[in-house]
């Protein structure tokens, strides 16, 4: 696929006018279909994706990564989840900003195009997990270093597979699943980390496990209980007027780093709300991409 018509597709996909694409300027742009047939488990949509003026998408058939290459590449890939509550992704507001922010400083840029739990995929719940796992081993045959980044539902992903990076969500198709789904470290932007009591009102909780979960169900989805001294070094923002995800969720993610001994840099802004992706102007937010730079350019520990 040559550039123009990757920024054509990918521009059409996240229904973006091809202008927001002119910036990025890398010497390679690529799609990676993330299975070598259909998806585990079956079922899901059918037809082109669905995106909304503002480039969030939904009604996904096919998961896969869009990948930025700079022209001055540092070998480290960043997998790029966007928000949207599982319900839609947020390519346009959260994705494609943070792809350009990271290209421009020399980072190769992987956004995630994850399939939606509640479009009719068989395997329900663990499909978008299934996604992030599949796309960090991909990342792992490319990369020398492997970072992630997730904004809200995205972040609760991110933490997911950051966290359990050992747990076999779907069955080994080839080499590729022989790679570990670790990363390298996880920087996880007004997440959603807990859908246990009293933190349940989102739609991950909604689309995850139900309004009528039980404490063991709501327990298997929430990110801080699988933290262990494996989990990879941890960077968390949220606003204190968050009115989505409570902002209660960054501090129990950091918590629960701290009780783990997992280094942890916790960023909490008194302004900013939700949705700020790289930093809303007028707040106090705009100051965490700076943070981020300086936290992701770091020696691995």
């Amino acid at each position: 696929m040559n550039r123009r018509h990757f920024l054509m597709g990918l521009a059409a996909a996240a229904a973006l006018p091809h202008r927001a694409f002119a910036a990025f300027a890398p010497e390679q742009f690529m799609q990676i279909p993330l299975w070598n047939g259909p998806p585990p488990g079956g079922g899901g949509p059918t037809g082109p994706r669905i995106a909304s003026p503002s480039g969030a998408i939904r009604h996904i058939s096919e998961p896969d990564l869009s990948v930025l290459t700079p022209r001055a590449r540092n070998e480290h890939g960043v997998l790029i989840a966007a928000g949207g509550g599982y319900k839609q992704i947020q390519t346009g507001k959260e994705a494609l900003p943070a792809a350009h922010w990271l290209v421009a400083r020399g980072y190769t840029a992987y956004i995630l195009t994850y399939r939606l739990p509640a479009e009719g995929w068989h395997d329900g719940d663990r499909v978008a997990l299934q996604d992030a796992q599949r796309a960090l081993r991909i990342i792992r045959q490319r990369e020398k270093q492997v970072s992630v980044l997730g904004f809200s539902a995205g972040g609760h992903l991110m933490g997911m597979a950051a966290t359990r990076p050992d747990f076999r969500t779907y069955p080994a198709r080839d080499e590729i699943d022989e790679q570990t789904a670790r990363p390298d470290r996880a920087a996880l932007i007004y997440p959603v980390i807990t859908l246990e009591k009293p933190y349940t009102h989102t739609s991950t909780h909604k689309i995850l496990v139900g309004p009528h979960a039980c404490a063991t169900e709501e327990a298997a989805w929430s990110v801080q209980n699988f933290v262990s001294p494996d989990t990879p070094p941890c960077f968390i923002v949220q606003a204190k007027d968050d009115p989505l995800s409570d902002p209660h969720n960054s501090l129990i993610m950091y918590d629960a780093c701290v009780a783990n001994h997992v280094p942890a840099e916790l960023h909490r802004y008194p302004t900013g709300g939700h949705g700020f992706g790289m930093g809303r102007p007028g707040t106090e937010t705009a100051a965490w991409p700076g943070e981020y730079a300086r936290w992701l350019g770091r020696k691995p520990v």
